[in-house]
């Protein structure tokens, strides 16, 4: 200022210098402000450093999967440790408002002005018409700014100070330089050819005091970030506890009793320091309980990374079809600039205003209707477009939906022992909306921006700035508020998305367990639970449409502003002889297209943010990552011999609760290993782990002495073949569900099987045989006819180790000595693990477990174990009398049968008389002694003989 002031410049020059920097001074400003947003958004968007990962972890096809960020509870801590309090945030923006308030005084003062020397045409000038106008638009966005991000204000609005700061020195030494001096007042068109002045006059006063106010405001802005930045980094390297009279002007610090300045690394986000009963991970794909809280360059940067799922990188004809869209874009944006000056041509012939006379432009017409046929979306351009991106959005969908099938697949055990199937199934079909997404932006909101551009710059060109930063302004004002109302509208949305999932995981889960609701006459019950989540889902479309309506209202009066104060601008100009009348006619024509995409914009960034609200679910799901994968450095397992190690396997589905203690056990090639014991006891965990659904928490489980976490889980599991308790099947024909163990399987091989299994003559009875349909799971196969085909399978896959759950446990007698008989078969040459609750089905075993608490309390063979009168001996006698029980039981409904055809009495009645006579019997000493006594043998594949068992379940003679 002391510069311009002493200065031997000329008033003309010094009046350029003025006219230049007001002119550059907005849209420097805003510039600069917009490119430090940009790059500061991108700076700390999260880093892998901040993320929680799981290392080498690919999706389908190879390609990288997004990770998990950290919890909303870390990033809130984070947050505060870089945030001002509210306290220094509020004096920030009270300055910040003041900044806008000067300019809002400038404003007025040069309006009052205007209308006082109306008669002598004084006018400012553009120039400052432009910073006036132009530097408060910066300015409210930058306020904009420190009000509605976190943190605020950041090194971005320090930046912009400084650089705003000596754009306002040059100004105020300008003016002062000049209204010093003697000078002439401005007037339209000449800045120096009104009234002489010698002195300053009141309102040049007036304007140099508002100058000085706005220097002192933004050098008190600079000045208290720096001196609050400097007081929280001496705190922080002083104490690690912040000191009570710094922190009212301070945010939070570093300590934080729940922060210890790293990042948590557990996959699951636990907190630190959580209590022993604390849970030590959340359900399996838990539904997010609060909004996400990520940078806008975070959020765009995870759904990037579904972009290699989207682009046809393979196929050369679709990547043309892609390029030809996009230029076919090109094309229609040049139309929508042709179409309004061609309108202004016509209007010009006609009214005789282009200096050729009044007349018919029949070319230009003619032009002007080709212009409108190939114009917008309903044009030839737009339709052609539409064509040839139905391969591309084809591919787009049929690539995102397999990749998610295919992960969802790849994802562990434990993801799919806690999800809702309904709720998983519905993020599965969101591919669309991912689809949907892309091509708005692409198709949509991307060319309504560049639209928007190119109108601000054909304006200022044809036309002049005025209308220019009056469309850039209301363009700016109507997204802002298009994007706030809907950003209050979110969680609207958002809820109402969730209820409708809901409502789609309600009608799902109850269709699918429809056996179940008519077991228990609830069919009230689930139409009232279906109807109370179609209320719920409805309650809050109500609210989201009621603010959609508000939305579309204030939009329109935004615009309408925006057009009334560009139509008073172009009239007046045209009534002073500026403009023709055919560049009004342009400028309708302009605007009314402007409206239609800005229209559109609030339909778009609504359907946006219902694509994105969509995909999120899925995109989550592509976050979720198994536990259980390869190592880079796994091999195939060749040649299985079968050899089975647990070494001191310790594992826990809950750190409050072990699953399996120090257990340990080798099961040598071709020898049969059964597994007994109370229900919970860690007999199926320990299928589980070998077959990989888990990874053990300490200790090895090793196959022909290779650890399995070395083996890939493919060669594992391709020599492990598994009859579970409960068969699930494919609601196809039985031919198909057995031909899904060996997909190469001929049908002699399948019959071979089913023979083995016992099997294939029962399927021979039904009458499409093995082309009947076995329904939803296997519904319409009883338990025992399910599991035989499960063995079936089993047996058609000829695996070297084979893994039995209960596999005859609903099966009959006279079906499990044939199972039996297989199954011994089946054991050739294989190892078996047997998991079995019926103990007469596994005496033969090489070797028996028995577990209580996941741990071995006995081993050893079935007479051993009888000899050592310990918990399986108990176990075998409990066994023993149930199985008496049910052979009197049956002798005695014969008995009743017999005695009801003689003399014809109620056999039902007999029996139940009869079974309660024996039950005392039962609940007699045990000795033996004058009670009835009744032969009973082994299953048939006992390798004992039989023995001579008492009724009333005294123990085995011969034994302890």
């Amino acid at each position: 200022m002391a510069f311009i002031a002493s200065s031997s410049l000329s008033l003309p020059k010094v009046l350029l210098i003025l006219n230049y920097t007001r002119s550059l001074y907005p849209g420097i400003l805003l510039g600069i402000f917009l490119i430090a947003f940009i790059t500061f958004g991108i700076i700390n968007s999260p880093h892998d450093g901040d993320k929680i990962t799981v290392h080498s972890m690919q999706g389908p096809g190879g390609r990288p999967l997004p990770t998990r960020r950290k919890s909303n509870n870390q990033i809130k801590e984070a947050v505060s440790t870089k945030d001002f309090s509210p306290r220094a945030k509020t004096a920030f923006a009270i300055l910040t408002s003041g900044v806008i308030l000067t300019f809002v005084l400038n404003g007025v003062a040069t309006l009052i002005q205007v209308i006082t020397y109306r008669s002598v045409d004084w006018w400012p000038g553009q120039s400052a018409i432009l910073f006036i106008v132009g530097s408060f638009f910066c300015w409210g966005i930058v306020f904009i700014s420190v009000i509605d991000t976190t943190p605020s204000p950041t090194w971005v609005h320090i930046l912009t100070w400084s650089f705003a700061l000596p754009f306002e020195l040059v100004i105020l030494g300008s003016a002062l330089d000049i209204y010093t001096q003697p000078h002439n007042e401005p007037t339209v068109g000449d800045q120096l050819g009104g009234e002489l002045r010698n002195d300053i006059t009141a309102w040049e006063v007036f304007e140099v005091i508002v100058y000085f106010i706005r220097v002192i405001i933004i050098l008190g802005l600079i000045i208290l970030y720096t001196a609050l930045k400097i007081a929280a980094r001496k705190t922080r390297d002083t104490s690690s506890t912040p000191d009570e009279t710094t922190q009212p002007l301070l945010g939070g610090t570093d300590a934080s009793p729940r922060s210890n300045g790293h990042a948590n690394g557990h996959t699951y986000g636990a907190t630190h320091g959580s209590t022993p009963h604390s849970k030590e991970q959340p359900d399996a794909w838990a539904k997010p309980t609060e909004t996400p809280i990520v940078t806008w360059y975070a959020y765009l940067k995870g759904f990037a990374v579904l972009l290699p799922y989207l682009w046809p990188r393979k196929s050369l004809k679709l990547q043309a079809l892609a390029l030809s869209c996009f230029c076919l874009m090109a094309a229609q944006r040049a139309i929508n600039l042709l179409v309004p000056i061609y309108s202004g041509k016509i209007t010009d012939a006609l009214s005789g205003e282009d200096g050729n006379g009044i007349r018919a432009p029949w070319i230009i017409i003619t032009l002007y209707i080709l212009f409108r046929w190939l114009q917008g979306g309903q044009g030839i351009l737009g339709a052609a477009r539409s064509i040839l991106w139905v391969p591309v959005e084809q591919y787009s969908y049929r690539a995102i939906s397999t990749a998610a099938f295919e992960h969802v697949h790849s994802l562990s055990a434990e993801f799919h022992t806690g999800k809702r199937t309904g709720e998983l199934i519905s993020a599965l079909n969101k591919g669309s909306a991912i689809n949907s997404f892309l091509e708005m932006v692409t198709f949509n909101v991307g060319p309504m921006i560049f639209d928007l551009v190119v109108a601000i710059v054909y304006l200022t060109y044809k036309f002049d700035i005025y209308l220019a930063l009056v469309v850039a302004i209301v363009t700016f004002l109507y997204i802002y508020v298009t994007i706030r109302l809907a950003a209050w509208r979110v969680t609207l949305r958002r809820n109402y998305t969730t209820a409708d999932r809901e409502m789609e995981a309600v009608k799902n889960d109850s269709l699918h367990s429809w056996d179940t609701v008519k077991y228990f006459n609830a069919e009230a019950y689930e139409f009232d639970r279906y109807r109370d989540s179609i209320k719920t889902m409805q309650g809050f479309e109500f609210f989201v449409e009621i603010t959609l309506a508000l939305m579309n209202t204030v939009q329109g009066t935004l615009f309408m502003v925006a057009l009334l104060s560009v139509s008073f601008i172009e009239a007046f100009q045209v009534a002073k002889g500026y403009q023709s009348v055919g560049n009004f006619v342009t400028l309708l024509i302009y605007m009314a297209q402007l409206q239609a995409p800005l229209n559109f914009f609030g339909t778009f960034y609504r359907a946006i943010q219902n694509n994105l609200i969509n995909a999120e679910r899925m995109l989550e799901l592509f976050k979720e990552q198994p536990n259980v994968t390869d190592k880079p450095t796994a091999t195939d397992l060749q040649d299985c011999q079968g050899d089975i190690v647990f070494d001191h396997v310790n594992f826990s589905y809950d750190k409050r609760q072990p699953a399996l203690k120090d257990f340990s056990f080798h099961c040598a090639p071709g020898t049969t290993t059964a597994l007994v014991g109370e229900s919970g006891g860690g007999k199926t965990t320990v299928m589980r782990l070998l077959f990989r659904y888990y990874n053990p928490t300490t200790g090895q489980i090793r196959i022909d002495n290779h650890d399995v976490s070395d083996i890939t889980i493919d060669s594992l599991r391709r020599n492990i073949g598994v009859v579970p308790q409960d068969c699930n099947m494919f609601n196809e024909s039985i031919l198909y569900n057995l031909r899904y163990a060996n997909q190469n399987a001929t049908d002699e091989q399948i019959y071979s099987a089913c023979r083995a299994a016992s099997i294939h003559d029962r399927i021979l009875q039904f009458a499409d045989g093995y082309e009947t349909k076995v329904g939803e799971r296997g519904v319409k196969l009883s338990g025992g006819e399910r599991q035989r085909v499960a063995i079936a399978r089993t047996i058609l896959k000829d695996p070297k180790i084979t893994l039995l759950d209960e596999a005859t446990a609903a099966l009959d007698t006279e079906t499990e000595e044939k199972i039996q008989d297989a199954l011994r078969t089946l054991a050739k040459g294989r190892t078996m693990l047997i998991i079995a609750h019926r103990l007469s089905t596994i005496v033969e075993a090489d070797q028996i477990l028995v577990l209580s608490g996941g741990t071995v309390v006995e081993r050893g063979t079935h007479s051993d174990l009888i000899e050592l009168n310990g918990k399986y001996a108990r176990m075998w006698r409990k066994q023993s009398r149930a199985q008496k029980a049910a052979v009197e039981a049956d002798m005695l409904r014969k008995q009743a049968q017999r005695t009801e055809e003689a003399a014809g009495i109620d056999s039902a009645s007999v029996s139940e008389e009869e079974m309660e006579r024996v039950k005392g019997k039962r609940g007699g000493s045990g000795s033996g002694k004058g009670h009835k006594r009744v032969n009973f043998s082994q299953s048939s594949l006992g390798r004992t003989p039989a023995w001579n068992m008492s009724i009333d379940g005294g123990r085995p003679e011969g034994h302890p």
